[in-house]
């Protein structure tokens, strides 16, 4: 059986999944801001995954696409010898500086499958810091938006409730306390973002 005629067409396949993949990584390190896709922000915790299998793809692409073995073997050393220490070193500065986000809470609206409000609490500080999120939509265009964030640095300014006012008004309590209480427009995105401690 002759390998030859699957070349191309396999390099050129491997190039296509290295090219989605690389897009996929990059759209994961930066998902964007306010009313983002959750599904963007979700491809974050694989980012490092994904930049590992584009370089391979590309490598694979590479060894089969190139006809000159002179060319060939120089190409994919300098791929890996860039791509493998970059890849390795944002492992490492993700692991050293990056926090861990953990979903403490998720709770419909009233009377709403499409709205939830989320809680968050986010890993990686001295302080315990929780962030309130409301996703609307359904997937894959399901949209977030911050509702509010609460630094634990004083007991006071710790989340203790967050809960559903109505099905447009989410209502945020303090361990100190304090009442803060957001609307929701009909898109999802909340009339302002609270900002504790």
């Amino acid at each position: 059986m002759n390998f030859t005629r699957y070349r191309r067409p396999s390099a050129f396949l491997l190039l296509t999944v290295a090219v989605v993949l690389g897009a996929a990584a990059v759209a994961g390190l930066e998902p964007g801001g306010e009313g983002a896709l959750v599904l963007l922000l979700e491809l974050q915790k694989y980012v490092l995954l994904l930049g590992w299998l584009a370089l391979a793809a590309l490598t694979g692409a590479l060894l089969l696409g190139l006809t000159k073995s002179s060319l060939r073997v120089p190409l994919v050393i300098g791929l890996l010898v860039i791509g493998a220490p970059t890849l390795l070193l944002g492992g490492l500065a993700s692991a050293m500086f990056g926090g861990s986000d953990e979903e403490v809470k998720t709770e419909s609206a009233p009377g709403r499958s499409d709205r939830q409000l989320v809680v968050v609490e986010r890993g990686g500080s001295l302080d315990p810091v929780w962030c309130v999120y409301v996703r609307q939509g359904s997937r894959p265009l399901e949209r977030r938006w911050s509702v509010g964030c609460f630094n634990g640095d004083s007991e006071d300014n710790a989340l203790s409730e967050t809960v559903w006012a109505t099905p447009d008004r989410i209502r945020m309590t303090t361990e100190g306390g304090a009442v803060h209480e957001v609307a929701i427009a009909p898109g999802g995105r909340p009339d302002r973002v609270v900002s504790v401690g």
